[in-house]
């Protein structure tokens, strides 16, 4: 900031981002994650404080699924530790991602071109909305999934969770969720940067059906078909979605 305050007194112009050193480059990301560290921590504690409240919110789509009898067994003396930490560590990367991307989008955004950056928000903006979507999406269909795994085992099993085992599968299928569903940003991203077209994506819309569809079979956590196919459905609408924006980006 002295030097951008020397310079425009002198008459001159603040340094280009091309022209910071590798130096000044890891400065602003120290800076960066910094910031976005101590939001998260921040996050975390709220989620700690309101960990009782988080609980029976991800607690709900077993209580569906098995008819309200969702009792959760602890099976070790520091299980209730572990499970109060994992699930404040989840609450506060949902609580911090809007300024966790806001980061992101401050560090990334001294290197763009000045007709990028108009599109800067808008990423931000909808990379956010598609986040909290995809993890809206596996929590409501949860329950689905959990009456799946319990009838595949055949009737002969009786359902005793483990609270960890639990709310790491549905903490797990959010986040994947989640960042799946920022697919189209990338997509469209890659398109504006020309890196592909939207004429070589349509034609290549069978392959990408294909690959959206093993994809979703192998990062889909809990492994059932109707989890895969409620993931791979919207990410199939999403590639065509993009082929449009791009299109009209483009112009």
């Amino acid at each position: 900031m002295a030097l951008a305050e020397r310079l425009r007194r002198r008459g001159g112009t603040t340094p280009s981002p091309d022209a910071m050193t590798l130096a000044q480059h890891l400065a602003e990301l120290r800076r960066r994650l910094f910031i976005s560290t101590i939001f998260f921590l921040l996050a975390a504690t709220i989620a700690f404080l309101g960990y009782n409240h988080i609980l029976e919110w991800l607690r709900e789509p077993y209580c569906r699924a098995n008819h309200n009898d969702c009792t959760l067994y602890v099976t070790g003396p520091l299980d209730g530790l572990a499970l109060r930490i994992k699930v404040a560590a989840f609450g506060g990367l949902i609580l911090a991602s809007p300024v966790l991307l806001f980061e992101l989008w401050r560090f990334i955004t001294p290197g763009l071109k000045k007709n990028e950056k108009r599109y800067a928000v808008p990423f931000v903006a909808a990379s956010l909305l598609l986040f909290v979507a995809g993890g809206a999406l596996a929590y409501y269909s949860f329950e689905h999934a959990l009456v799946f795994l319990a009838k595949i085992g055949g009737p002969s099993l009786h359902q005793i969770y483990n609270p960890n085992q639990y709310l790491s599968l549905i903490m797990w299928m959010m986040i994947i969720f989640g960042l799946t569903f920022e697919f189209p940003v990338i997509l469209v991203a890659l398109e504006m940067a020309h890196v592909v077209t939207p004429s070589q994506l349509l034609h290549a819309w069978r392959w990408a059906i294909i690959g959206i569809t093993v994809a979703a079979a192998i990062f889909t956590p809990s492994g059932d078909p109707f989890s895969m196919l409620i993931l791979a459905v919207p990410l199939i609408a999403f590639y065509f979605l993009s082929i449009g924006i791009g299109k009209l980006a483009r112009r």
